[in-house]
C-alpha cells in the first residue's frame, strides 16, 4: 500500500503541472486568438475552416510591436498625447481610463515602483507570517488620520491564486524587506510553499 500510496503521489507531481500549464496556455492562446477579428473575413473564415491555432499570439505580438514603435518615436508620442488628452475630457470615460492607466504606468513602466519588493509580515494575526509586496506610500491625507508615521502600502495575496488577496497599509518598521526576488516570492506564495527560494522543492513523500 505504501508504494502504491508514493507511485500515486508521485504521479500527480508529474502530471498536474502539466494539465494545469497546458490548461493556461490553451486560454490564453485561445484568448489571443479572439484579435483574428482585425484580419479580412475572407482570411478568417480560411483560419477558422482549416482550424489554424496560435495565429492570434503572433498578430498580438506583431500589434504590441508596431503600437509600442509608433509610440517611441516623436510623432507617435505627440500623437497618443492628443488621444489622452481628448479621453480625459470624456465623462465617465476619463475615470475609467485614468484610473486604468495610472495601474498600467505603475506596473509596467520601468520607473514604475508596484510590485518591485518583497516583504514578509504578520499576517492574519500576530505571529503569523506571510509574503507580501509593497505597492507604494499612502497619501498625506490617509497617513494623517493613522497618526503620522512612515506607511507602506502592501498588496497581500491569496495562494494559490495572487491574482486575489489584501490591500492593507503598515508601519514600515512592521515590514521586513526580503532579497528574494518578486518572480521567487510568487512561486513560493503560487506554490503554497513547496517551491523554496534558493532551495530544492519541499516534497514530503517518503
Amino acid at each position: 500500500m505504501l508504494a502504491l500510496r508514493k507511485w500515486l503521489l508521485s504521479g500527480l507531481l508529474v502530471i498536474v503541472p502539466l494539465v494545469i500549464t497546458l490548461g493556461v496556455l490553451n486560454w490564453i492562446i485561445g484568448t489571443l486568438d479572439q484579435t483574428l477579428w482585425l484580419l479580412p473575413d475572407d482570411w478568417q473564415k480560411y483560419l477558422t475552416d482549416h482550424k489554424v491555432r496560435g495565429l492570434g499570439v503572433l498578430l498580438t505580438l506583431a500589434v504590441l510591436l508596431l503600437v509600442g514603435a509608433a509610440a517611441s518615436n516623436f510623432v507617435g508620442k505627440r500623437l497618443l498625447g492628443w488621444g489622452d488628452a481628448v479621453v480625459r475630457r470624456i465623462p465617465v470615460v476619463r475615470s475609467i481610463y485614468s484610473s486604468v492607466k495610472q495601474v498600467s504606468d505603475t506596473l509596467f513602466s520601468e520607473n514604475g515602483n508596484a510590485f518591485r519588493t518583497a516583504v514578509l509580515i504578520e499576517w492574519p494575526r500576530p505571529g503569523a507570517w506571510t509574503l507580501a509586496f509593497v505597492t507604494g506610500t499612502p497619501g498625506q491625507e490617509v497617513v494623517s488620520h493613522l497618526g503620522g508615521g512612515d506607511y507602506l502600502g502592501v498588496y497581500v495575496p491569496t495562494t494559490p491564486n495572487p491574482t486575489g488577496g489584501y490591500f492593507v497599509m503598515l508601519k514600515r518598521s512592521d515590514c521586513i524587506e526580503l532579497k528574494m526576488s518578486v518572480d521567487d516570492a510568487l512561486k513560493y506564495i503560487v506554490s503554497m510553499g513547496v517551491v523554496v527560494p534558493g532551495g530544492p522543492a519541499n516534497l514530503a513523500i517518503k
